[in-house]
């Protein structure tokens, strides 16, 4: 008679499901345990849920946009890449489609989609789900040796749950995700499976997270969007991330697609990765990214030549949206009355300057409640690459977002979870004790 492996998955998020349907798809009787009431809480809400669900851009792409540890992930990419997750979820009964910067989404606009294709998916293959269901901790046991050999590692023997139960089962994948959103049930959960299993944890902070800054004016401009913009972030004189995209004034700084990237660099230099009060950082916008500091001179000078008798305040129009306007002039020491022929080239040129560097101090990000995922994570120095097992308990997986690996946004970080929980899934074909 056959041996069935059993594989216990803890966490029923991108990676939890994934690693389920690749561990079922070898043949092992696979369980998925779950404390929430339902499978894929975070997913649901992910892209305003919408689910972006991976990138359509080609590999290189992918590693550029991964910010930490980006060579561990080159199994789990090349095993089950992008295209082959597209091509899984079309099969799936969830058709995609591409939008701006390679953005995947379900054509339905609906991340309920993906979810159920994925629910779909595992009941074929007739994994048991778990809900409302919470892990208490890992059990562990001395290794059976193979051939009489042992390298004198644990190995995982099961589970205990928080009702006292015990789950027996040769392999356990971790996909308990990280901090952010803890009101999906993002507690940290795995990080203390992991601690308590030997490994090293990297130290944890909010990851694509708004920025909190210094000057009191950014609440003048709450609500305010501004697209095609670009940002350098300095940290200790050094320029350590420079991007392209939309920003958004908020009522304690900033936020939008291009703070959220920047987020990913704040920190790193001094080794206080993401910390929310940090030393000397600041956040330069250059409004007018497509001209240079020439251009925009000769571009201003033409609108004072056209407006020379208006008074400053009433020729900007053309340059910013009106809310920003009274926050340029008071920013740029103008007097906001003053005839426009009556401003010299110095203050001209000062304002050109402003307009391309516009200065805003970093005091720190905001809390994981508003953080997309966790920065830091189990090291992956103590996972092997090749198959997401821990190297020091036999039987012991990590994937997703509980490991050491955040990128930027545009569905890099849902592509890391889909990629190493199969991987981690189809590896778990180990010795079989149960």
């Amino acid at each position: 008679m056959k041996e069935i492996n059993r594989v216990l998955v803890i966490g029923g998020g991108a990676a939890g499901m994934m690693a389920a349907v690749a561990a079922a798809d070898t043949g092992s009787a696979v369980t998925i345990i779950e404390k929430n009431e339902k499978l894929g809480k975070k997913l649901f809400i992910t892209g305003k849920g919408r689910c972006n669900v991976t990138n359509g851009a080609d590999m290189e792409a992918f590693f550029a946009n991964v910010c930490t540890n980006s060579k561990f992930l080159y199994s789990a990419f090349y095993n089950f890449d992008n295209t082959a997750l597209m091509d899984w979820l079309t099969k799936a009964g969830c058709p995609l489609k591409t939008e701006r910067g390679d953005r995947i989404f379900p054509q339905s606009d609906h991340s309920s989609d993906v979810i159920a294709a994925f629910q779909r998916e595992l009941k074929k293959r007739g994994v048991e789900i778990l809900l409302n269901t919470e892990v208490k901790g890992l059990l562990l046991g001395d290794a059976i040796p193979l051939d009489e050999i042992s390298d004198g590692r644990k190995r995982i023997t099961g589970v205990t749950l928080s009702n006292g139960s015990v789950l027996k089962a040769s392999n356990v994948i971790v996909c308990t995700g990280g901090l952010s959103y803890p009101s999906t049930g993002s507690t940290g959960d795995g990080y203390a499976f992991a601690k308590a299993a030997g490994h090293t944890v990297a130290e944890l902070s909010p990851g694509l997270v708004p920025f909190i800054v210094r000057e009191s004016w950014c609440r003048e401009l709450m609500g305010l969007s501004l697209r095609n913009v670009e940002a350098r972030l300095i940290e200790d004189g050094k320029e350590v991330y420079r991007g392209f995209g939309e920003l958004l004034f908020t009522h304690f700084g900033v936020s939008g697609p291009l703070v959220l990237s920047a987020s990913s660099y704040f920190g790193r230099r001094n080794g206080k990765q993401g910390s929310r009060v940090l030393g000397e950082a600041m956040l330069y916008i250059d409004l007018k990214p497509a001209m240079d500091p020439e251009q925009l001179d000769r571009r201003l000078l033409r609108d004072f030549e056209d407006n020379k008798n208006r008074q400053f305040k009433n020729i900007l129009g053309g340059l910013f949206p009106a809310k920003l306007i009274p926050v340029m002039v008071k920013l740029s020491g103008i007097l906001p009355e003053k005839k426009v022929n009556e401003i010299g080239r110095e203050e001209r040129r000062n304002f050109v300057s402003l307009i391309k560097n516009l200065p805003l101090t970093l005091k720190g990000t905001r809390g994981y409640e508003e953080a997309i995922i966790t920065r830091g994570g189990v090291s992956v120095k103590e996972v092997n690459p090749s198959t997401m097992a821990s190297k020091k308990v036999k039987g012991l997986y990590f994937a997703g977002e509980v490991l050491d690996l955040d990128a930027l946004t545009g569905g890099f970080n849902l592509q890391i979870a889909w990629s190493t929980g199969h991987l981690a899934g189809q590896s778990t074909q180990g010795e079989k004790l149960f």
